[in-house]
């Protein structure tokens, strides 16, 4: 009798579990799904993320294919540099989610936190809960990340203990922090103190302490910017793209804005995967180029690594040029679905 009960509760603690996950997927309206771009939303800290799922040309959801989980630059949001890599890679065949971030864009901040919020470490697991929601879709064999700018650091960090994704591509990526943005310790020093004071302010307040992190606001001419950064080589190609008349800036982009909240210090200045870079076992996709200003982000995090790894070494770029120029993407974008692919 009792080996009866225990068949018995096997039996219907299965049948629970695909009845949650048959109710997941209709959730998303998996019957709607389609080729191009389809809007889903998955859990994460107990709140619906917000993102955008790439199909390719054709998509058959009894088919199977290679997923890909996209990770993004600070400050940006899913409309940005992920959504000019998602139809690149579903126009090579890949699934490929881009999502906002906990308290950034469509996404919200939880009950009684600020919105444009990114922080380092619910970064990370928002990308495991990410992962979670492709390997719950039936027609998902494989899922690898790919992260830009910082989106390196937080796919390569993620990846360390989520096995779950097999292969990861690392763009123009700032995965090493020590060597660009430790070296002048007082200047560091300051920049934590500012962020110190206004985590104190925000929770004696209750109320969110906004900031341009880099010096550019929402409103400010290329000129503007140009003269306040003060030889700042990236400055010129910051504004192309982030500033008030640039590529993917706030008139371009609703929901993004160049303003944020201002104990971001305490957590950008983390670089959890150069520290854990040997730790890594995908296989890694390294592409930047060697006269970008943001290169020893690369170069450091690759002589740390003990995997199997790829590097390509461009010259002819900038760091940004990675996120939209037509020459750049489609580099990136050949050489991360030729080392995504499934080997015959």
């Amino acid at each position: 009798m009792k080996k009866v009960q225990s068949l018995l509760s096997v039996i219907i603690i299965f049948a629970s579990i695909s009845v949650v996950a048959n109710n997941h997927l209709k959730g998303d309206s998996m019957n709607n799904l389609k080729s191009g771009i389809n809007k889903v939303t998955f859990k994460s800290f107990g709140v619906n993320l917000v993102g955008n799922l790439y199909l390719p040309e054709g998509f058959d959801a009894n088919k199977k294919y290679i997923a890909i989980v996209g990770a993004s630059p600070f400050p940006q949001v899913k409309e940005q540099v992920l959504a000019t890599y998602g139809p690149e890679m579903a126009k090579r065949g890949f699934v490929f989610l881009a999502f906002d971030y906990l308290g950034m864009g469509d996404s919200p901040a939880l009950p009684g936190e600020f919105k444009k919020s990114r922080y380092m470490f619910r970064l990370i697991e928002n990308t495991w809960d990410a992962v979670s929601y492709l390997g719950s879709l039936p027609f998902v064999e494989e899922i690898n990340g790919l992260g830009v700018c910082q989106g390196g650091s937080i796919i390569a960090s993620a990846a360390v203990t989520d096995h779950r994704i097999k292969k990861i591509a690392l763009i123009s990526g700032m995965m090493a922090a020590d060597d660009f943005q430790w070296t002048n310790k007082e200047m560091v020093n300051q920049q934590i103190a500012a962020s110190n004071a206004s985590k104190q302010k925000m929770y004696e307040t209750g109320k969110a302490d906004i900031v341009a992190p880099f010096g550019m606001t929402d409103d400010q001419s290329r000129e503007e910017y140009v003269k306040l950064a003060g030889g700042n080589p990236m400055a010129g190609e910051s504004y192309d793209y982030y500033g008030r008349d640039g590529y993917r800036g706030p008139k371009a982009v609703e929901n993004f804005s160049n303003l944020h909240i201002a104990d971001q210090g305490m957590q950008s200045l983390f670089s959890l995967c150069e520290h854990y870079a040997d730790k890594i076992v995908q296989p890694s996709l390294v592409i930047y180029s060697k006269t970008a200003f943001t290169a020893v982000c690369s170069t450091k995090f690759v002589e740390k690594l003990t995997n199997e790894h790829k590097v390509m070494a461009l010259k002819e770029f900038g760091h940004v040029d990675f996120y939209y120029k037509a020459q750049a993407v489609k580099i990136s974008a050949d050489a991360t679905a030729e080392f995504f692919a499934k080997q015959k």
